[in-house]
């Protein structure tokens, strides 16, 4: 069953993606120089004015406040700024456009994605190497194929993407979402499938939505009205659930959920289930919670009945047999359990255990008749094939340890596919027969690289606290453990998000240079369930941090690494995280790469939907207690007059409407007017680009070469034959 989730508006994701063009390869070799930038660098200079807030009896200054208008001229002017100091020291560094060239060979391979039959047509995703965005395509009964939606036409500049494609019941009419320069905001086009002709006008202002087709008649999307002000700063805070009948007006679109003061969330959504009998509507003022209702769409005007009326768990329906619904649920339940209720009577109560809670957290997936139950144990996948009638069918021998993802179809499916990876192994779909157990190479990968010249190994490390943290280190074979090689720490730590075990071709390259590649499980994530995210939530959030020096300190005093050699990386709350850590501990880092982060902990809520963000860090208004904890780690409020911080550059996206580039703006500010040291503090800020999500290959391309150029650049590093050892 399609179903929709909630949407947790921080998401884990890559800093936004370059612009600058990069030198020639005969001008860099020209400007062969040492490692560390000749001159001292000279920052824009940042006004600096008197705002300040009063916090329960405390001031605190907030100098660049001005800087929180993205639509200014005189902000437009400092990110301009900016980027010219940032663009003239990366054009300095000598390798540079080397890494460029090869990351574009490496991702120049054809990836095609698992098929899915709509209506007379299957169809698939395919990026033929450097296309900025996949395209696709459909297949015929013929066995014909051809192009169906090029993302790549949609913009000159490649800076529009497709973000969601969903179908009618029969398959002839398909209704697509686009986002504009990483915007959150999207159109929705409807087109016949036949034609590829549109069918009426776009719809518009659309935010945070799914899109759950009724039949052939309709579909439900979700949107909030246009904020007053900044549509990419401006607060965000009623989100309401419309259906919209196809051939009548947005205008006349009625709200079916959210649209009065009792009804106020901050994330609403519905879907329909696959047999069109019900709508499920899901509704949350936070990323971790929500409230569920039914209505029955086979009686006209049925009423809407919760089947939860609180917030204090996360619940959605799998699917349904009739009136039986099978729902996932927390309650009661931290790492997740399925029940089964009558739709009837759908209240907690009248819950019946359909797949126990166990001691590894659950994800379920249903596809050709079967529920598939997947469980991380330690962040690696182990899936599980049961009947709808509660027996297991078995235990799905997957290709190794790592990651799957997949196994979700349609009822009378008879393949279901799904991938497999780990971080040196490119990813590879294969397709399952679900009576059988037995799986076949659907799509292996053509990523020019060879996993078996690289090593990736489990181990669990000590934090501050005694806690037992696991971290997957990856590398070349063979590698000397001396210290001295260059390595990057990830981490994120936040939202009930787990960072398990995938292939990325952006990495690979980091490996194939001889660098090491750590990804940590913090605490805050949700590799062990709703007790790990809360362990690293609100009062508990520096155990996040804690879990992060602690990963640093096992590299260095392993071997695999030293200060000198180290880089810390991570994006949107791992932007925090990174920000977190180099203010507490300068020495341990490098290099610090926050990304599109959440920097300013006292102001994070007033912005967009970041108010929804609270369950994981609290606000500054919500007492004494918790404001004085925020402004303790808060980045922007923590940088320090003379404090040698590791070389910086943070990266983020002027259309970011997220996390807004505010955050980044003033922690760059900060850093730049307060640094002691000679280590840079750069900001790069891409245009026309937002949180991440729908980035162009050739910007993602330009952006690595700079971050890696960047890193091993502050390492030392003159040239990259040295990490070839």
């Amino acid at each position: 069953m399609k179903h929709f989730i909630s949407l947790v508006s921080v998401a884990v994701l890559a800093a936004c993606s370059p612009q600058q063009q990069s030198a020639s390869s005969d001008h860099v070799a020209e400007q062969q120089q040492p490692a560390q930038a000749p001159t001292q660098l000279t920052y824009p200079e940042t006004a600096r004015g008197g705002v300040s807030d009063d916090y329960f009896g405390t001031k605190v200054a907030d100098p660049y406040r001005w800087l929180e208008d993205d639509r200014s001229a005189e902000t437009e002017a400092w990110v301009k700024q900016q980027n010219e100091v940032t663009f003239s020291y990366l054009e300095q560094i000598p390798y540079r456009q080397e890494i460029a060239d090869r990351l574009s060979s490496m991702w120049n391979y054809e990836k095609v994605g698992a098929p899915f039959k709509e209506g007379d047509y299957t169809y698939f995703y395919k990026n033929d190497g450097l296309q900025n965005q996949y395209v696709v395509y459909r297949t015929d009964a013929e066995g014909n194929t051809e192009v169906f939606l090029d993302p790549n036409t949609f913009s000159e500049d490649g800076t529009t993407s497709l973000a969601s494609l969903s179908f009618s019941k029969d398959g002839s009419i398909a209704a697509y979402a686009i986002s504009e320069g990483g915007s959150d905001w999207r159109k929705i086009i409807v087109i016949d499938v036949e034609s590829k002709e549109q069918l009426e006008p776009e719809l518009v202002d659309v935010k945070f939505s799914g899109i759950s087709w009724v039949g052939n008649k309709g579909f439900y999307y979700s949107s909030y009205d246009k904020p007053e002000g900044s549509e990419l700063s401006a607060k965000t805070d009623q989100h309401k659930l419309y259906y919209h009948a196809l051939g009548t007006a947005q205008a006349d679109d009625p709200v079916i959920f959210g649209g009065t003061d009792a009804e106020k969330h901050r994330y609403v959504g519905g879907y329909v289930s696959e047999d069109d009998q019900y709508l499920f509507i899901t509704a949350a003022v936070s990323t971790s919670g929500n409230k569920l209702f039914v209505k029955d769409l086979s009686t006209p005007d049925s009423e809407l009945v919760a089947i939860t009326d609180t917030t204090d768990a996360d619940t959605y329906v799998l699917d349904n047999k009739g009136s039986t619904l099978y729902l996932v649920t927390n309650m009661d339940a931290p790492n997740k359990r399925v029940v089964t209720v009558d739709a009837a009577n759908p209240q907690p109560e009248n819950w019946e255990t359909f797949i126990a809670e166990t001691d590894n957290v659950l994800s379920v997936s249903t596809g050709a008749g079967y529920i598939f139950a997947e469980y991380m144990v330690d962040a690696i996948s182990k899936i599980e094939q049961y009947a709808y009638d509660g027996s297991k069918v078995r235990d799905v021998e997957l290709p190794g340890v790592g990651s799957v993802g997949g196994f979700g179809g349609k009822a009378e499916a008879e393949t279901l596919y799904y991938s497999f990876t780990n971080y040196n192994t490119p990813g590879t779909i294969y397709a399952y027969d679900p009576d059988a157990g037995e799986s076949t190479v659907y799509e292996k990968s053509k990523a020019d690289f060879n996993s078996d010249d690289y090593v990736s190994t489990q181990i669990f490390y000590t934090s501050k606290d005694g806690t037992q943290v696991p971290m997957i280190i990856t590398h070349k074979k063979g590698m000397e453990l001396d210290g001295n090689n260059p390595t990057i720490l990830y981490g994120y730590g936040g939202f009930n998000v787990s960072l398990t075990p995938s292939f990325s071709i952006t990495n690979a390259l980091w490996l194939e240079l001889g660098g090491v590649y750590a990804v940590a499980n913090l605490r805050g994530g949700g590799e062990y369930g709703k007790a790990w995210h809360n362990a690293g939530t609100q009062l508990n959030k520096q155990n996040v941090f804690d879990d992060f020096i602690a990963a640093g300190e096992y590299l260095i005093d392993q071997g695999y690494t030293s200060n000198d050699y180290l880089a810390v990386r991570g994006g949107s709350n791992g932007g925090l995280l990174v920000g977190a850590v180099m203010t507490q501990r300068p020495d341990l880092m490098k290099v610090a790469l926050p990304a599109v982060g959440v920097l300013d902990m006292l102001r994070y809520h007033t912005f967009t939907a970041g108010a929804g963000w609270a369950y994981d860090y609290g606000t500054a208004e919500d007492n004494q207690e918790m404001f004085e904890y925020l402004l303790g780690y808060s980045p922007v409020h923590n940088v320090k007059q003379g404090v040698e911080y590791p070389a910086t550059m943070v990266t983020t996206g002027d259309h970011d409407d997220r996390v807004v580039p505010a955050h980044s703006f003033k922690f760059a500010a900060e850093l730049q007017a307060k640094a002691g040291g000679s280590n840079p503090q750069l900001i790069r800020i891409e245009t026309n680009a937002g949180h991440g999500a729908g980035t162009p290959v050739s910007k993602t391309i330009e952006q690595y070469a700079d971050i890696y150029g960047f890193t091993l650049y502050n390492m030392g590093v003159k040239d990259l034959s040295e990490l070839q050892k």
